[in-house]
């Protein structure tokens, strides 16, 4: 491993609609550094988006959940019982397969010297664009 820099995990939080479907919206990227202790969520829904996919989906709702996963990754405790886990225990409860509206993509891997630029750029490059 080249000096300085750290593997990290992340995965994307996709919104699906209807799962039934498998149709979904990226929405947002959870990252997990192991070394450095550096758990985040950084998200962005794209309401118009999500209103073309599926004009039902109570977008309001959605974002209320997604706001509470970023609570969840930074420890705050109006978050929950889930904020005080311990963070590598919070990031597999996060990223675990389920058949929900909110979902996120398989675990994937990577090094980085900093985890929260990293975040930045993961959320640029597979949610918002450039």
């Amino acid at each position: 491993m080249a000096e300085g820099l750290d593997v990290y995990e992340y995965a994307v939080v996709r919104v699906v609609p209807r799962v039934e479907r498998a149709e979904f919206l990226n929405a947002g990227v959870v990252l997990w550094c192991r070394a450095r202790e550096h758990l985040a969520a950084r998200t962005a829904l794209d309401a118009a988006r999500l209103r073309a996919l599926a004009p039902d989906v109570d977008a309001g709702a959605v974002a209320r959940h997604l706001d509470a996963l970023e609570r969840v990754c930074a420890d705050d405790p109006a978050a929950g019982a889930a904020a005080s886990e311990a963070r590598g225990a919070r990031f597999r409860w996060l990223t675990a397969p389920r058949s929900t509206v909110l979902q996120t993509s398989p675990v994937h891997c990577g090094l980085t010297a900093d985890p929260a630029a990293e975040l930045d750029r993961l959320l640029r490059a597979l949610v918002t664009g450039p």
